[in-house]
Formats: C-alpha cells, structure tokens, sequence
C-alpha cells in the first residue's frame, strides 16, 4: 500500500518536493544537452579537423568519460557529507562554462580537453541528485520519481538535436556550443537559491546515525549484492548501445541516406525526446507497478523489453529506406529505455542511508565504463575497420553489430538480477 504523501519527505512540503524534481529533470536535460550537442555536431567537426571515426569514438567517448567516472566516487563520498543541492549548483556551473569554452577551441586536441572539463563538472551532478530523491520518496515510489528525473535526458537530447542541427547548418558548430553552454550558468543560480536540501532517510522515515562508512566499506557493501553488480553490468552493455545510437546516429544518415544536419536533427530530437522520454518514464512506471507484487518480475520485465527492442533496432540498421528507418527507430527508443529508472531506483534502495550518493557514483562508474570509456571508440573501430569493405555503410553494419551484442547479454543481466534482488532488498539498513 503506498505511504501518504505526508510522509514522503516530513521536512518538505508537496509543493517543495515536486518543485525540487522539475528543477533536478531540468539540470539532467541542461546535463544531457551539453553532453549530447556534440553528436549532431560530429559531422562538422570531422569535416573541419579531418579526423577518422575512431578519433570521434574517443572524443565522444573516453574524453568524457575519463574524468567523469574517475571523479565520480570521490564527489559522491563528499556529497554524502554535505548539501548536495550545493554540489549540483557548482556542478552545473562548471559543465556549462566548459561547454561554451568548447566552441572557441582550434584543434581536436584543446576540443578533448574542453570535454573533459565538461566531464569533470557532470561528475558532479547525479549522485547527489539521485540521493536527494531517495529522500524526497520512498521505495514504492521512487522508480516513478527517477523516471521523471531521466525525462531530463531525452529533452537534453531533442533539444541538442534541434538546436545543435539548425544552428550548425545556419550559424556554424562553435555557435551551437556556446548557446547551449551560456544559459546553464543562469540555471546553477536558481538551483542554489530556490532548492530544499531534504533530510537523509526522510522518505523512509530510518534514522541517520551521521556516520558515513568508508569508501571501503561501501564497496564491499555493494560487492555483496549480487543484484547490484548483475544490474549494473546490464545498465552499461543498454546504454553502450543506446550512447552508440545516439552518438552514431546522425553520422549514419547522413552516409547512407545523404541528409542534411538540420533534417537530422529535427527527426533524431522528436524521436529521442518524445519517444525516449516516454520511454524513461513508462520505465519507472511499471517497475513501481511491477514492484509493488515482486522486483523479481520487475526485472523480467525489463530483460523481455530488451530482447524486443534488439528486434527493432536490427530492422533499423538494416532498412534501405530512411522513412522505415525513421519510424522503425520509435519502437526501440521507447522500451530500450525501460531498465535505467529502474535500475537507479532499486540502487538506492539497496543501501544504507550515507551510501546514497557512493552507490549512485558506482553505478554510474561501471554504466559508464562500459558505454563510454570503452563502449564509444569499440563501436569507431568496428565502423573504421569495416569501411575498407563496405564504404559509406560501415557505421550501418558497426550500430548493428554493437544491438546484436549488447541488448542480448543485457537482458541476460537483468534476468539473473531477479535471483537475489528480493533478499538483497531485506539487508539494505544493515549500515544504518
């Protein structure tokens, strides 16, 4: 039976704790916009540069994400300290004055850098967020609330497409850097000024004896989970596909199908921001649903959603025509991203009080790991080493090699999850 919503956080109102997760999906989408701009601005900055696509691999890739899962742990530890509404001002700040500062670069190598600034202020942003929400509602809740906080990457994403596409046709690629980048400087004040910093365990109504375990200790603690760690693994093989996707995407079109970038990025920026979005909130949706009777069949769920949607994206790589692959494309964009609220919610119920934020970072380090750091330049080499053979296609045949690998061992991921999930769930207040 779902707790009243009196009791959802006792030290915030209604009002303060929706008003608190619109403004935490906007940072998300700020987040995803000035990560994401970059893939529909790829085909310009490879025409300028002249660099292969295992070089765009790297940048989209490991430049990120090396600081951002590296920094990642270390922020988390502090946030789990500290006002993490603070945090996530400062965070937000930095991401978008690196942002800016990469429309104004003069070789690929001062862009890699200007990348890892942008990484190194993302790191900061959604453990804290994360455990704020944990905060804010309680587990029967609490995949819903994480589906609304991950809508903010699927406007990120339609609104660097639509944007990113027509200011770098129209003005030029630096210029989509810096419109994108400035505003979000504007969005670190509101947060600082206008957010409540709930109560640790508030939702829960548990006690916070204020001890914050080790770095150790948290790591072990999770280790032990072996929901968490089959999870996670799932998490990073969907979204080394889904980044793949994304990223790819625009390259592949307009290869294959000889499109313009401001066509591109109206198509990609409704598909991925309505399609994708519902698709993170029907996500959160049903695992409450779901969840409410048993997170074991929460899980199955998102493994079939998986399977299905490797279906589609198959057919998607494979069609000859860019209407059916347009339209094909909706159906994966909704259910491959079922698993992520889901999977951040249980994470967070899964841990002690003062593990939030770490648990958040772990996750996100080995998400991360996967899909960025090693994922991005897997999928530029598989495309660069089947150009020799298939031309202009090889993006093609590299997206739909990467569907075929990840989803299914995803989903696989997912389905062993559902063995200790329940068990795991029982121990989470040992460290309390």
């Amino acid at each position: 039976m779902p707790i009243p919503n009196s009791l959802e956080s006792s030290d915030m109102t209604t009002a303060q704790r929706r008003y608190a997760l619109g403004i935490l999906a906007l940072v998300y989408m700020f987040n995803f916009i000035d990560r994401q701009i970059l893939a529909i601005l790829l085909p310009s900055i490879k025409t300028e540069f002249d660099v292969n696509d295992t070089v765009l691999g790297l940048l989209t890739g490991t430049a990120f994400a090396l600081f951002y899962v590296s920094l990642g742990i270390p922020i988390a530890r502090y946030a789990d300290r500290a006002n993490r509404r603070n945090l996530i001002a400062w965070a937000v700040a930095i991401w978008s004055g690196m942002t800016a500062l990469s429309g104004m670069v003069a070789n690929i190598w001062q862009l890699a850098l200007a990348r890892i600034g942008v990484g190194i202020g993302e790191a900061g942003c959604s453990p804290p967020a994360h455990a704020m929400i944990a905060d804010m509602y309680p587990p029967e809740k609490r995949s819903a609330a994480m589906g609304v906080y991950t809508l903010g990457i699927s406007a990120g994403i339609m609104l660097a497409y639509l944007a990113g596409g027509w200011i770098a046709e129209n003005v030029g690629w630096r210029q989509a850097f810096l419109a994108v980048g400035l505003p979000g400087i504007l969005l670190a004040v509101l947060v600082r000024l206008t957010v409540v910093e709930p109560t640790r365990g508030a939702s829960e109504q548990r006690r916070d004896s204020g001890e914050q375990p080790t770095l150790l200790e948290v790591a072990e603690f999770m280790l032990r989970r072996k929901s968490f760690i089959f999870m996670a693994v799932g998490a990073g093989l969907s979204a080394w596909v889904g980044y793949s996707v994304i990223f790819q995407m625009p390259n592949f079109l307009v290869r294959s199908f000889d499109v313009g970038t401001t066509s591109i990025g109206v198509w990609l920026g409704l598909i991925y921001g309505v399609a994708g979005g519902l698709g993170f909130y029907l996500g959160g949706f049903f695992a409450d649903q779901i969840g409410r009777h048993s997170q074991r069949q929460a899980l199955a769920f998102i493994a079939a959603a998986t399977i299905v949607a490797t279906g589609f994206n198959a057919a998607v790589f494979l069609s000859t025509s860019l209407l059916w692959c347009l339209l094909l494309l909706i159906v994966p964009s909704v259910i491959s991203n079922f698993y992520l609220a889901p999977v951040l919610g249980l994470t967070q119920s899964l841990v002690s009080l003062r593990m939030r934020a770490v648990a958040s970072s772990l996750v996100l380090l080995i998400i991360n790991v996967i899909a960025l750091l090693i994922g991005q330049p897997v999928t530029g080499v598989i495309s660069d080493l089947l150009a020799a053979e298939t031309a202009a296609q090889s993006m093609r045949y590299a997206l739909l090699i990467v569907s075929a690998i990840g989803m299914p061992a995803a989903a696989f991921c997912y389905w062993r999850a559902r063995t200790w999930i329940s068990g795991d769930l029982q121990r989470a207040g040992e460290k309390d």
